[in-house]
């Protein structure tokens, strides 16, 4: 299992503990002391500044990445404190959410982060690389939508879900060997699972010492509903719209916009902090994201903004896909948005540049992260349906989830992302593409013949054999080379 930790990482570990007085400090904070950042602006100001100069110290102390690299990290850093000051307004006015955070959930996960370096430095010692930040989680593939291009479906015989007791021990196993207090849950529609007779808002109590983002639809959000979002504290729901109303209602059906409105002002009325997810097809990337959208949710209460570029499933999908000129575009409008006005934007493919390139299959530099779904299916990426294990079958043998880090297909990628860094002082990859199965089909094609992983489902099994996708996917991956290569060659490296 050993495998020695790149010195980039390394280096990056040691730098954020050289600069971690602030933290240290406010992880040991008492919920008297919580409460005081609540009520005073000012300390929350002070605090904020403290952390923003810190990360850009931190950032640009790695002098082997570009400074551009770097950069995009600190803007992001930068944007992420001021959405968080804001979450604390929004929650310092409503009491329930007010208590539920001061008083349970950022002790429960302040102590946790504070037991991270003993646990990543047990898992580095019996794996031989840092453990994974985090995961994503779709307990249940049901949904109540129909939406154009996705993989999860409406029909009742697609009730596949993961027993409550396997989801939980998930997340005990995630944190207590990895040190990961964040959890990212997805679907199907995460509102409707239900197993034993327990549901999300079961597995968030069960788990107060970590923080769910939760992506839903947002239908099924009433005002009582909002309200046990308040008495919970430690999920925020991210949630799911293709525009403005008549995007969204034309992929999620008629009326579905006007639901998200009232979900949103409900879980406003209760202080609960939400985002806004976005799938940009080709028919709405042109608003994907763009100053009016953002500022118009924003408005609204929303505090952050994910964006998923629709992947493709097959050739069916491939006309939704945004074209490279669109990609290419959606890049520059979203750093000018977090540059100039500080919204918290995540792009998966976009912002490479944040996370050193791709973080799936655990990511052996540390920081990466795996999917889990519905079946079991242990998955480098979401949006990579081909299994390195089944987490069903690894705890009936009596294994560890940390088992599928080191399967051969998940080794494969990690090996790729590697070599797609930084090798002897110089960029080998280009991290404004940083996707091995969206940007660079043939490379991952390549690992998925070497390793044959399970496909997921009959669509993924399809397009192994399917010779016009592959070949539009290949040529795909040319225009984006075409339009990112130059990019990445100018902002990034000859700045540098």
């Amino acid at each position: 299992m050993g495998k020695a930790v790149p010195s980039g990482a390394a280096r990056a570990i040691s730098v954020d503990r050289a600069d971690s007085f602030a933290f240290d400090r406010l992880i040991h904070a008492s919920p008297a002391t919580i409460e005081r950042l609540f009520d005073s602006a000012a300390l929350r100001g002070v605090v904020g500044k403290l952390f923003e100069w810190s990360s850009r110290r931190s950032a640009l102390a790695l002098k082997e990445y570009p400074r551009q690299v770097q950069l995009d990290k600190f803007y992001i850093t930068r944007s992420l404190i001021r959405s968080l000051n804001a979450a604390i307004d929004a929650a310092r006015e409503h009491p329930v959410m007010r208590t539920s955070l001061s008083h349970r959930v950022l002790p429960a996960m302040f102590e946790a982060i504070g037991r991270i370096g003993e646990r990543e430095a047990i898992f580095a010692g019996r794996y031989g690389f840092p453990p994974p930040r985090f995961l994503v989680l779709s307990p249940s593939r049901f949904c109540n939508l129909h939406c154009d291009g996705c993989y999860a479906n409406s029909d009742a015989a697609s009730k596949e879900s993961l027993p409550f007791e396997t989801v939980d021990r998930i997340i005990s196993e995630k944190t207590e060997t990895w040190g990961g207090v964040f959890t990212v849950i997805s679907g199907g529609e995460p509102l409707l699972y239900k197993s034993d007779g327990k549901t999300i808002f079961d597995l968030a109590l069960r788990h107060q010492d970590n923080f769910f983002l939760m992506y839903t639809n947002g239908t099924l959000i009433d005002a009582e509903m909002a309200r046990r979002f308040a008495e919970l504290g430690n999920i925020t729901p991210a949630i799911s719209v293709e525009g403005f109303e008549a995007e969204t209602d034309a992929r999620r059906g008629a009326g579905v916009y006007a639901k998200v409105i009232r979900a949103m002002e409900n879980l406003r009325a209760e202080g609960v902090p939400f985002g806004v997810s976005l799938t940009a097809t080709r028919e709405n990337a042109d608003i994907i994201p763009s100053g009016k959208l953002v500022e118009f949710y924003t408005e609204l209460g929303a505090l952050y903004f994910w964006i998923f570029q629709l992947m493709p499933i097959g050739r069916a999908s491939m006309d939704l896909m945004p074209t490279a000129r669109q990609r290419l575009n959606m890049y520059q409008r979203m750093y000018e948005l977090i540059e100039r006005d500080r919204y918290f934007i995540a792009d998966f493919w976009n912002g490479g540049t944040m996370s050193n390139g791709c973080i799936s299959a655990g990511s052996m530099r540390g920081g990466g992260y795996l999917y889990i779904d519905w079946a079991g299916n242990v998955t480098p990426c979401v949006f990579n349906p081909y299994a390195g294990g089944n987490v069903n079958e690894i705890y009936a043998r009596g294994g560890e989830l940390g088992e599928v880090l080191v399967s051969p297909y998940f080794e494969a990628i990690q090996r790729w992302q590697s070599g797609y860094a930084l090798q002897d002082g110089k960029f080998e990859g280009n991290w404004v593409l940083p996707c091995p199965m969206r940007d660079h089909y043939a490379n991952m094609l390549a690992i998925l013949q070497e390793t044959k992983p399970k496909p997921t489902d009959e669509a993924s099994a399809r397009a192994l054999e399917d010779r016009e996708f592959r070949e539009a996917m290949l040529s795909y991956d040319r225009e984006l080379e075409e339009l990112f290569g130059p990019l990445w060659q100018e902002k990034y490296l000859k700045r540098a």
